[in-house]
C-alpha cells in the first residue's frame, strides 16, 4: 500500500507531467497557406557564374520558386515592384524577357516600383497583360479625374488553399521624385497610410463583390530597414504597419534589404533584391482553416545557388534572347586597369562616380560634374568593358543638362547629396568639399572649393553639368535657380562609351574630393598652428571650419573640428 506522503508524491510528478504536456488548441498550426514574393528584380535575367556572384538569374528563380510550390501547392507569388529596368537585355527589349519569367512564375499581383515609370505608363499596362498578372495600387490617382488610375487595381482577393486573401497595392509616396517627373505628369502619389486604411476598411466591411477576405495584406515598394545589431525595424513600410488596424502583414521593396520580421502584429518582408532571396508569408491555420498568425520568412538562395537546377523552358528563352542580343552585349569598349567601386555602402563619393562627373563635365564643357548615387547601380571592374556592363552600371536613359548656378545653390546641392538618408550619395567633380558628419542633413557642408583651392563664392556664377533627372527634381535635388540651361540631350551612357574608347583603357583614382571632420579636444598648451599640423591641415583653415575670429584664442576644454585622420 502507498502512504500518503507517497501518494501525494505520484500525484504531484503526475500534475507536472501532465502540465509539461502541450495541450490540443485551436491555435495548433495544421497547415499554411504561402505568399511567395519577390522584389526589385531589375531585369537581372542573367545567374553570376563567379564565384562570388549572388544573382541566381531568371533560369534558376523560376526552378526555386516552383521547389517552393511543390512543397506547398497552397503558395502563389507576388512582387515588390521594380522589376524591368536594369540590364541591357531587359533596357533593349522593354522588358520581354522578364514579362515572359513572370509568367512562368504564374506572378498574380505587383507593386508599382518608381522604376516601373522609367519608360511610361503605357509600358506598364503591357507588362500586366502579356505577363498575365495585374499590378496593384490603391494610393496613383489621376490629377485630371482625381480619380485611382484605370491602369492598376485598388486591391484583388485571390482565393487559396480554402481562404481568400485580400491583398492591397501601395505605392512610394515619393514616387514624384524617384523617376524621371516627364513620366509622372499627370499622377498623384497619396499617402500610403490613409490610402491602405481606407481599403482595409472597405474590405473589411464586406463591400467587396468578392467576398470578405480571411487575411489582408499589403503589397507595396514601401522600404524597410533592420538594424544590424538589434534587428529594429524601420522604414515606410514600418510606418504603414504602426498607422493602420487591421493589416496582417506587408511585401516591402525599394530599399534592397533581407528583412523578415513583426512589427505591430503587422509580418514584414523584404527579399532583398535581384531575385537573390527568396520571401514567404506564411498564413498558419488550424484544422477548422481559421487564420491564427501570418509569419514572414526569408531564404536567402545565393547561398545555395550552385545547387539549383537551371529551368528548362526558361533556359531557352535566356538563350534566345542572348543571341539576338549578344552583339551588343559583348561588344568590348576598353579595359579598367582597375576597379571603379560604387555601392549604396560606399559612403559619398565613390570612385565610379568621381570619374563618371569627370567625363559629364568634359563632354559639357563645364568646370563640374553632379550626379546622383542611384544613377549608377553597380561596381565597374577590372578588365574588359562592355556594353553590357555600361547598360548594368548605368540602365537609365539620361542625358546630359548644362546650366550655371551660385556658389550658395552649388553649396546646398552638394550638402544634399552629403550622407542622405532618404538615396544614395551624391558623387561631383572639380570640387573639393570638406564636411562635419555629425551633422545634421543639409547643414553637414563646412567648405567648398574648386579643385585648386579657391573658395567658392556665393554669388558667384559657376559652370555645371547634371542629369535630366536630377535637373527636374530627381532625388529632391533643387536646380530651380540655375540659368543659362542647355539640354544637351546627349546620353549620359553615350559619353562613357566615347570616353573610354577614346582611352582606350582607364585607370581609377582615388577619392581626394572629401574631407571628413571629427571633434578634437584642446588640452592645455595647445596652439592651433600645431593642432593643424598633427592633422594635416593649417590653422587658416581650422580657423574657418570652427568660425574662430581670432586663430590665438582657443581655450583648453573647448572642441575643435579637425580633419580626421
Amino acid at each position: 500500500m502507498f502512504s500518503n506522503k507517497k501518494l501525494f508524491s505520484l500525484l504531484l510528478v503526475l500534475a507536472i507531467m501532465i502540465a509539461m504536456v502541450p495541450a490540443a488548441s485551436a491555435t495548433t498550426v495544421a497547415r499554411t497557406v504561402d505568399v511567395i514574393t519577390f522584389n526589385d528584380f531589375h531585369g537581372n535575367l542573367a545567374e553570376d557564374v563567379n564565384s562570388w556572384g549572388k544573382n541566381l538569374g531568371m533560369s534558376k528563380f523560376i526552378s526555386k520558386v516552383n521547389e517552393m510550390k511543390a512543397a506547398n501547392p497552397d503558395s502563389f507569388v507576388v512582387s515588390g515592384g521594380d522589376n524591368y529596368q536594369g540590364s541591357a537585355m531587359s533596357n533593349l527589349t522593354y522588358g520581354e524577357p522578364v514579362t515572359k519569367m513572370f509568367k512562368a512564375l504564374d506572378v498574380k499581383v505587383s507593386a508599382i516600383g518608381n522604376h516601373e515609370f522609367d519608360w511610361g505608363v503605357d509600358r506598364i499596362q503591357k507588362w500586366a497583360e502579356d505577363g498575365g498578372f495585374d499590378y496593384l495600387a490603391s494610393n496613383i490617382y489621376d490629377t485630371a479625374t482625381n480619380e485611382p488610375v484605370t491602369w492598376a487595381k485598388p486591391y484583388v482577393i485571390i482565393e487559396k488553399g480554402g481562404i481568400k486573401i485580400g491583398l492591397i497595392g501601395l505605392a512610394h509616396p515619393e514616387t514624384l521624385t524617384l523617376t524621371k517627373a516627364e513620366n509622372v505628369t499627370g499622377l498623384e502619389f497619396r499617402d500610403p497610410i490613409a490610402s491602405a486604411q481606407q481599403w482595409i476598411d472597405y474590405l473589411k466591411a464586406g463591400n467587396a463583390p468578392e467576398g470578405t477576405p480571411d487575411v489582408i495584406i499589403a503589397v507595396t515598394h514601401l522600404d524597410s530597414y533592420s538594424d544590424y545589431d538589434t534587428g529594429v525595424l524601420s522604414g515606410t513600410a514600418v510606418d504603414l504597419a504602426n498607422g493602420v488596424t487591421g493589416l496582417d502583414a506587408i511585401v516591402s521593396a525599394h530599399s534592397h534589404q533581407k528583412v523578415e520580421g513583426d512589427v505591430n502584429g503587422v509580418a514584414i518582408i523584404q527579399a532583398y533584391k535581384y531575385a537573390r532571396s527568396v520571401g514567404k508569408l506564411k498564413i498558419q491555420l488550424d484544422a477548422e482553416d481559421n487564420v491564427i498568425d501570418v509569419v514572414a520568412e526569408l531564404d536567402n538562395a545565393y547561398k545555395t545557388k550552385g545547387d539549383l537546377i537551371p529551368d528548362a523552358d526558361a533556359e531557352a528563352i535566356y538563350n534566345e534572347y542572348y543571341e539576338k542580343l549578344s552583339p551588343i552585349l559583348t561588344e568590348k569598349v576598353g579595359v579598367a586597369a582597375g576597379e571603379f567601386t560604387h555601392s549604396k555602402e560606399i559612403p559619398n563619393v565613390t570612385i565610379l562616380g568621381q570619374w563618371v562627373c569627370e567625363v559629364m563635365a568634359n563632354t559639357a564643357g563645364t568646370e563640374i560634374g553632379i550626379q546622383n548615387g542611384g544613377g549608377l547601380r553597380r561596381t565597374m571592374y577590372a578588365g574588359d568593358i562592355t556594353m553590357g556592363d555600361l547598360y548594368e552600371i548605368m540602365p537609365f536613359d539620361n542625358a546630359l543638362v548644362k546650366f550655371d548656378l551660385t556658389g550658395k545653390d552649388l553649396k546646398a546641392t552638394i550638402d544634399h547629396g552629403i550622407l542622405n538618408p532618404d538615396v544614395s550619395d551624391g558623387s561631383f567633380s572639380g570640387l573639393k568639399a570638406v564636411f562635419d558628419p555629425n551633422a545634421e542633413f543639409e547643414n553637414r557642408l563646412v567648405d567648398l572649393t574648386l579643385t585648386d583651392g579657391t573658395p567658392i563664392e556665393d554669388e558667384k556664377l559657376y559652370s555645371v553639368t547634371a542629369n535630366d533627372f536630377m535637373f527636374t527634381g530627381g532625388d529632391k535635388y533643387d536646380f530651380s535657380n540655375a540659368v543659362n540651361v542647355v539640354n544637351t540631350y546627349v546620353p549620359i551612357r553615350d559619353s562613357l562609351v566615347d570616353a573610354i574608347r577614346a582611352a582606350g583603357t582607364i585607370t581609377p583614382k582615388e577619392v581626394t574630393s572629401m574631407t571628413a571632420l571629427d571633434n578634437y579636444t584642446i588640452v592645455n598648451g595647445d596652439m592651433l598652428w600645431k593642432i593643424a599640423k598633427a592633422h594635416g591641415t593649417t590653422y587658416q583653415k581650422l580657423a574657418k571650419y570652427n568660425d574662430l575670429a581670432d586663430a590665438n584664442l582657443i581655450f583648453a576644454g573647448n572642441t575643435l573640428l579637425v580633419p580626421s585622420k
